[in-house]
């Protein structure tokens, strides 16, 4: 079965995807650099991750920069999506497949081993205002809450 706009249907939680991969971030990053965990988590600071998270949705990549710009410490702090290949092996994020949502919609994944940088990708759509408003929002309520992080 295939989606309106040709791409694959999402797997279910017993299944990986194939790609391609996108990962979100603020870090300014060149093709055949890796990205690896033992980063602080974006939404608990306090949490270094040991696992590197992405996804096979382009706009969802978008979204996790946008938040990382969001939440970053930094001045001036760009939103960036890359194109990634896991180097590893890699598993469906517990954090969200099933625990949020059944099955795996946002197709989103972690591994322990490092990504590797394709390219830049520029051809993803930006958050409006309004919807940076409410995910500020709904960050500001995660933090206060203290969510747990499967880590």
């Amino acid at each position: 079965m295939r989606l309106m706009d040709s791409q694959p249907a999402p797997p279910d939680a017993t299944t990986l995807d194939e790609g391609p991969f996108f990962h979100g971030t603020i870090a300014d990053v060149r093709p055949g650099d890796l990205l690896s965990a033992g980063r602080p988590s974006n939404y608990r600071p306090e949490i270094v991750m040991n696992h590197i998270y992405f996804t096979a949705l382009r706009d969802g990549a978008g979204l996790a920069a946008e938040l990382a710009a969001e939440l970053a410490l930094v001045d001036g702090a760009r939103p960036r999506v890359y194109l990634v290949e896991p180097t590893g092996a890699f598993e469906n994020d517990p954090n969200v497949t099933d625990k949020k949502f059944p099955g795996n919609p946002t197709r989103s994944y972690r591994s322990r081993d490092p990504l590797r940088v394709v390219s830049e990708v520029h051809d993803w759509t930006r958050l409006t205002p309004d919807a940076l408003q409410m995910w500020r929002d709904r960050l500001t309520a995660i933090r206060a809450q203290r969510g747990e992080i499967i880590n």
